[in-house]
């Protein structure tokens, strides 16, 4: 018996040596390329972020593996140039007109005229002009009961602070689906006047 606890917890150290060396550092992030920005306040809840024009690639969003699916097709190739595109983070879910758009942020590289054209008629290609956004980040799972609380926490101090909230909340995942909760980084961001 004692013998049979020291092959398991010989086991288990194997495991976790071999998860943290190989597997965690391929799930904390979906890309390498991340939109930039700049802080321009930062306090215990929230940040104050600056971003310049970004080019998306989005799409009305049916059900989240859909979307992201055909979002994924687009950057693998399916395009007019068939050119394979570098994914970038965070991936986004927005209302606009009301309606539901996840987005892909897409690389500096492009610009209007140099972007492939999807070659589905669901997808588009949309600019966000530069703006200032309130930002809260937080980790688990990005649930919508999650989302909807720290919606709900940035929407009160942001109201405290008297900072006019600009459209509606944007939900931020920059993660891989198998990343563990505890690592995880999700945001929720408001477009607000600056």
């Amino acid at each position: 018996m004692h013998l049979r606890n020291k092959i398991k917890k010989i086991f288990s150290l194997i495991f976790f040596i071999f998860f943290f060396i190989f597997f965690l550092p391929y799930s904390i992030l979906m890309a390498s390329e991340e939109a930039p920005y700049k802080v321009m306040h930062k306090n215990n809840i929230y940040e104050v972020r600056h971003y310049s024009d970004r080019l998306v690639v989005q799409i009305n969003k049916i059900n989240d593996n859909k979307s992201f699916r055909q979002l994924f097709n687009y950057i693998s190739g399916e395009n007019s140039k068939a050119q394979k595109i570098e994914m970038t983070i965070p991936v986004t879910q927005i209302k606009i007109d009301n309606k539901l758009f996840m987005q892909f942020f897409l690389p500096q590289i492009f610009t209007e005229e140099t972007v492939p054209t999807p070659n589905n008629p669901n997808i588009e290609i949309n600019n966000i002009k530069e703006g200032y956004f309130a930002v809260i980040k937080f980790s688990g799972r990005p649930t919508d009961k999650n989302f909807e609380k720290h919606v709900q926490i940035l929407k009160k101090k942001l109201l405290e602070n008297k900072i006019l909230i600009i459209g509606s909340s944007i939900r931020a995942t920059y993660n891989r689906p198998l990343t563990p909760p505890l690592f995880r980084r999700n945001e929720v961001m408001f477009a607000i006047d600056w």
